[in-house]
């Protein structure tokens, strides 16, 4: 137990500081825009490189871990984070600055990538659903406290500050990492070319979409979508005949992780596509302050803290699968509800609406996220994780681009980005009645968690 609870903290601080320094960008984008004299289009490339970077390295990372052992690549990968977070500092242009959170990006996705894995052996298969809750609540919290320690900080101290204050939870957690569970590294080559290749599919899909959001040339962006396409076409054929695919189509054949790794991309992106809808919509159409938007939205943040550990809980002791279509359904009723909002609704009215999407979403993702760490062979919980990073990091980016789509074409206001987001959420409702229908076939096997 003493080394278990040190195990705990370590993991935990090491994903927070990871949280926190990757969103916390974005409150100093002004700051950083006026005193670096470039523009605001320019600075938010801080925020999207990181971003993209992270997508396009969580799976390679998470096949380097299974090789190397995911303490070491953790330790590497955390390192690394650390030391490009204390460069931040230093950073007088922007090439520099975006140098440093590449290097940032790279930490994180070696950190991210077997984190899951490593929560997996640190706590028994009985309280995993326990262990994956309490995860939650730190992203969350993390999350949810970024932009209020960012603002803080610009208060009283210079923008490089906001990226250098988070730097002590990484050394702490490097202290404190021999407790963390070392299993033994796999004996096999690195597939240099399938991680090329994942890189390849992810960052030029991504990067072509984004282009064309923003307004650039839509010839350019539909070649690097269909570039992407191409050479993603290309890697899922090769993946199919490797032993232990870089790509985790063994993991998503079994139908429980492919059910449940669907509907938690389609969950991130429905209620990202919300999230940034919201400050428009609160603002422009019902003329709430800033202020007040952010007092407003913090009930969905809490409401998804208190409930995430309760859920994991509840996944080990009851069907992920009926959790998850209870969650999800609470969800749908929310997003909806925040889609046909009268006008002029009061804040009261509007809060009991995010409550809904917060507790509904949070009663979905932990439980959710048990059954695809749980159903996964141990010697492929690296995988598993890297699969429920990439799906969470590439569902909310593509959500984001959804709901900057919304925008570009007038359709921020009025009931849209809510059916938008319900239906996403109703196709992660549509994964969960999958596994309910699995599990009424063939039962639950006598060594896995309920699906």
């Amino acid at each position: 137990m003493p080394r278990r609870l040190r195990a705990i903290v370590a993991i935990s601080l090491g994903i927070a500081l990871v949280v926190i320094d990757g969103s916390i960008a974005n409150v100093a984008l002004p700051t950083i825009a006026r005193d670096l004299g470039v523009s605001g289009s320019a600075a938010v490339l801080v925020v999207t490189v990181y971003q993209l970077v992270l997508v396009m390295t969580l799976l390679p990372c998470s096949a380097l871990g299974e090789r190397m052992g995911h303490r070491t690549l953790y330790q590497y990968g955390l390192l690394l984070f650390t030391a490009a977070t204390i460069l931040c500092f230093f950073a007088r242009s922007l090439p520099f600055l975006l140098i440093v959170r590449i290097a940032q990006a790279l930490g994180a996705a070696a950190a991210l990538s077997v984190s899951m894995a490593m929560i997996r052996s640190i706590y028994p298969a009985s309280q995993l659903g326990r262990g994956l809750g309490f995860n939650s609540v730190i992203v969350g919290s993390a999350n949810a406290v970024a932009p209020t320690l960012g603002g803080l900080i610009l208060g009283v101290a210079p923008w490089p500050w906001v990226f250098a204050a988070a730097a002590p939870f990484g050394v702490v957690s490097l202290l404190l990492a021999r407790a963390l569970p070392a299993p033994k590294p796999r004996d096999q080559p690195y597939d240099v070319l399938g991680a090329v290749l994942c890189a390849s599919t992810f960052g030029l899909v991504v990067s072509g979409l984004e282009s064309g959001v923003h307004g650039n040339s839509p010839v350019i962006s539909g070649a690097l979508v269909l570039t992407g396409l191409v050479i993603g076409r290309n890697f899922v054929k090769r993946e199919l005949s490797a032993s232990s695919p870089m790509l985790p189509l063994d993991l998503l054949a079994v139908p429980a992780v492919g059910f449940a790794a669907a509907g938690a991309f389609a969950a991130f992106m429905g209620t990202m596509t919300l999230i940034v809808m919201i400050p428009f919509q609160l603002q422009n159409d019902f003329g709430f302050s800033p202020s007040e938007v952010g007092t407003i939205f913090a009930v969905w943040p809490l409401t998804a803290l208190v409930l995430a550990p309760v859920a994991g809980m509840l996944s080990d002791r009851f069907s992920v699968a009926t959790l998850c279509l209870t969650g999800s359904s609470v969800a749908i009723v929310g997003m909806l509800s925040v889609a046909f909002m009268p006008a002029g609704a009061a804040e009261w009215d509007i809060a009991w609406r995010f409550i809904l999407c917060g507790g509904g979403f949070a009663l979905f993702a932990a439980p959710n996220m048990r059954s695809i760490i749980g159903a996964a062979p141990v010697h492929r919980s690296a995988a598993a994780g890297g699969l429920v990073a990439t799906s969470r990091q590439l569902g909310q980016t593509l959500g984001a681009t959804a709901g900057a789509i919304l925008l570009a074409f007038d359709f921020g206001a009025g009931p849209l980005p809510g059916i938008v987001a319900a239906a996403l959420m109703a196709f992660a409702l549509l994964t969960a009645i999958g596994r309910l229908r699995l599990k009424a076939r063939s039962g639950p096997a006598p060594d896995m968690p309920p699906v």
